[in-house]
């Protein structure tokens, strides 16, 4: 060979073993870069995830401290509450009707719609219950009471009349929810609840206030007071004025 040749060949081969490394390193680098892209690809996608787990937290946070229970943490509601008990009348109205005295004249708008009056029971025995609130447990057992003996007062020749400072369309719903058919009497100034001495300064909780003390007035035919029952106990009042009615 000579040596021309020889030289030829020795750059050629020089050449491809250039060419080799060459590339080896391309791929080598290319692979490098590959990893790096893959790194920080993960890299960015686990802090994106560490953003968004920390925002949720603390929405949820806000959510609680605001009073808002998260789905996963909420729990049934509380039992209600036990009614509250009954005030403890500290004075009553500066009125004192006593038994045998003329019964005091009225005339308010009722349920239904029209007025009542004592003039409409003249000649007639009247029984007169004043209760706090309408639809209330005790006021709706007591009015419940006295429509299911309505008949009852009368055949002894007595009327029974409802009266609460509630407004009529109050009275109204009282009436329809539990079918009530006595006469219901709003006086929402208090003239009748104060004449008939069923309006007092009350206490509850150490809380002092005005309202309606829970009173019975029986009327006999000649317009005059024949019993006053006062702090009245729902549980068989009924039939206690019943009785009395009859006696008259």
């Amino acid at each position: 060979m000579s040596k021309k040749t020889r030289k030829k060949s020795s750059n050629t081969t020089g050449k491809r073993i250039a060419t080799k490394v060459a590339r080896a390193a391309s791929a080598s680098t290319g692979k490098s870069a590959m990893k790096t892209r893959t790194t920080v690809a993960k890299k960015a996608a686990a802090k994106k995830a560490t953003k968004k787990a920390t925002k949720a937290k603390a929405k949820t946070t806000a959510k609680t401290a605001a009073g808002v229970p998260d789905k996963a943490s909420h729990k049934a509601a509380s039992k209600p509450l036990k009614a509250e008990p009954p005030a403890t009348v500290t004075k009553s109205s500066a009125v004192t009707l006593t038994e045998g005295a003329a019964a005091p004249g009225f005339d308010l708008p009722r349920d239904g719609g029209g007025s009542v009056s004592l003039r409409d029971f003249a000649g007639k025995k009247l029984v007169l219950f004043f209760y706090p609130r309408a639809d209330t447990p005790g006021c709706t057992r007591e009015a419940i009471d006295f429509t299911r003996l309505k008949n009852e007062f009368a055949a002894s020749g007595a009327e029974v009349v409802g009266i609460s400072a509630d407004t009529v369309k109050a009275q109204e719903s009282f009436r329809n929810k539990h079918q009530l058919s006595v006469p219901l009497v709003s006086d929402p100034a208090h003239q009748m609840l104060e004449a008939y001495g069923a309006w007092g300064e009350k206490s509850m909780y150490g809380r002092t206030f005005m309202g309606i003390i829970r009173t019975t007035v029986l009327v006999d035919s000649s317009g005059k007071v024949a019993r006053i029952w006062r702090h009245v106990k729902v549980d068989g009042h009924a039939e206690a004025v019943l009785e009395a009615a009859r006696s008259l």
